[in-house]
């Protein structure tokens, strides 16, 4: 016998899906964060939470997890008639990639729940599986900067934004999709502003201390120059490239190393790569400016002149173009804190 799991007129449901490549630490957070109204009393007395939330699956009962614990499943989806949210937690990539076809029930049980109302989430990979019911096909949508080429093979109607920390499409805002990693602690405040209101998605930031990325995520996304174009001509420059990037006009260099003409060499560098030969240069040297900000007292002007600029104004406008994030407030943000050096 199916049963509806709308828990109140105030209280939304919300089904985590469980599968075996879930990860534990994802579904878990979400889990109790969503259910903080009731764990934390943040409800008014007598009112019902403004969320109850349910770990479903295929079955009921013990589920080993990617990270090799076991998880309960609460509700098995052929009992569930409805539900208000349906979340996909984060799930763990095989070396292979994701195969698509092993959860066919599931999938189905996805559109079901959208076509009678639910709104359906990802947090960072677990859009894999979303992506597998089409509803996500021409729509935008973020994940994993770490995994988004491989989602983009296997899913190309997609338009991914990784650097982007929370998406919401879908002709009613059905289509809600975080990125890397801890943005699931935006989607869930974004949850429960949406539905339970500002102050109490304050309210619960503040209880387990979550933090909004409002920076994006392109201060986090590393380059890697793309290395698998099959042009031998462009790989033998990028790997000079990797040690050489701070010398003095490093462009030059590379097409007087090369065999080929300078507009030719300009050309098949940007088809190999997916962007010209500077932006690859600066790219490159921005990724050493953020290490050497990480790692390093260097003052700013010092890292500047490391990484290949003379004129330090320069060097900041582009960094902040490239990152988001003036030198200094990326240093800030990502050195280790003293109180926690060895």
């Amino acid at each position: 016998m199916t049963a509806s799991l709308h828990a109140g007129a105030t209280s939304r449901h919300v089904s985590l899906v469980a599968i075996p490549d879930a990860v534990v630490s994802t579904l878990a957070g979400i889990y109790d964060v969503m259910n903080g109204g009731a764990m934390l009393t943040l409800s008014a007395a007598g009112a019902p939470s403004p969320f109850h939330a349910d770990i479903v699956g295929e079955q009921t009962g013990p589920l080993q997890l990617a990270s090799g614990l076991p998880m309960q499943v609460q509700r098995a989806i052929d009992t569930i008639e409805t539900t208000d949210i349906v979340i996909v937690p984060s799930v763990l990539l095989q070396p292979g990639g994701w195969e698509t076809g092993r959860y066919p029930a599931l999938v189905q049980w996805l559109r079901t729940m959208h076509e009678r109302g639910a709104i359906l989430c990802s947090a960072c990979s677990g859009i894999f599986l979303l992506a597998e019911t089409g509803l996500f096909d021409d729509r935008d949508a973020t994940m994993h900067f770490a995994y988004a080429r491989s989602f983009s093979q296997t899913f190309p109607r997609v338009a991914i934004h990784a650097e982007r920390v929370l998406v919401i499409s879908g002709p009613r805002e059905d289509l809600v999709s975080s990125g890397a990693s801890t943005t699931w602690h935006d989607m869930v405040l974004y949850l429960i502003a949406r539905y339970a209101g500002a102050t109490t998605a304050q309210e619960v930031a503040r209880l387990f201390a979550l933090q909004w990325h409002q920076d994006g995520l392109t201060p986090y996304i590393i380059f890697e120059g793309r290395t698998d174009h099959g042009d031998a001509e462009i790989a033998g420059a990028q790997e000079w490239l990797r040690d050489h990037f701070s010398v003095a006009n490093p462009v030059h260099e590379m097409i007087n190393r090369s065999a080929l003409a300078e507009r030719t060499f300009k050309r098949r560098f940007a088809a190999a790569t997916g962007i010209t030969p500077i932006a690859y240069v600066q790219r490159l040297r921005m990724e050493d400016a953020k290490r050497r900000l990480e790692r390093t007292d260097a003052s700013i002007e010092d890292v500047c002149w490391r990484v290949g600029y003379e004129d330090a104004a320069f060097f900041r406008r582009l960094f902040q173009r490239t990152t988001g994030m003036a030198p200094g407030a990326y240093r800030k943000r990502f050195r280790i804190p003293e109180f926690a050096r060895p």
